[in-house]
């Protein structure tokens, strides 16, 4: 099979949007400031190095650069798709379940358990599957082989072709 590389990481829509957002559950952020990072509106600090800047905190552009003149390289903050990319890379799966599961039996939230029973789930699936939760993270994109596109049998003896032919030629 072929494939397309990507120019950049691109958020797969279905784990962006689906409600509650896996990418958004999985990092416990919610989902206007992870929209906030992919379309380069605002900073996350993907590792807070000796600084007072937390993991997965939002920062504005007048924050980041208050930051940078403050810090220097003490610390790193990205935009976009790669910074979500990145946060989702570097974590400790069975650690955050682990984590997870100490909240959930000193909380006595009804809310807060819901949530974090969400987000164990959600974890647990991952590291039972052997997936990565990166992979929510698009750099490559799959092209079905001419052989496997649907042709479609019109009156007169006619193939129509699908329009994922014209959509791989663009």
């Amino acid at each position: 099979m072929g494939h397309i590389e990507l120019a950049s990481p691109t958020a797969h829509i279905w784990f962006l949007k689906s409600l509650p957002s896996r990418i958004g559950l999985l990092l416990d952020m919610p989902l206007r400031d992870i929209e906030r990072v992919l379309y380069f509106e605002s900073y996350v600090v993907v590792e807070g190095g000796m600084t007072n800047l937390e993991r997965r905190q939002i920062l504005t552009e007048e924050q980041y650069l208050d930051a940078l003149e403050e810090f220097g390289d003490e610390f790193d903050a990205k935009m976009g798709a790669e910074a979500i990319q990145a946060l989702l890379k570097n974590m400790d799966l069975e650690a955050e379940c682990e984590q997870l599961r100490e909240e959930l039996n000193e909380t006595n939230s009804e809310t807060k358990r819901k949530k974090l029973t969400k987000r164990i789930k959600l974890l647990e699936a991952f590291v039972q599957s052997g997936n990565k939760p990166e992979w929510m993270i698009l750099t490559v994109l799959p092209v079905l082989p001419p052989d496997l596109r649907p042709l479609v049998p019109l009156d007169g003896g006619r193939f129509a072709t699908s329009d994922l032919n014209d959509l791989y030629r663009a």
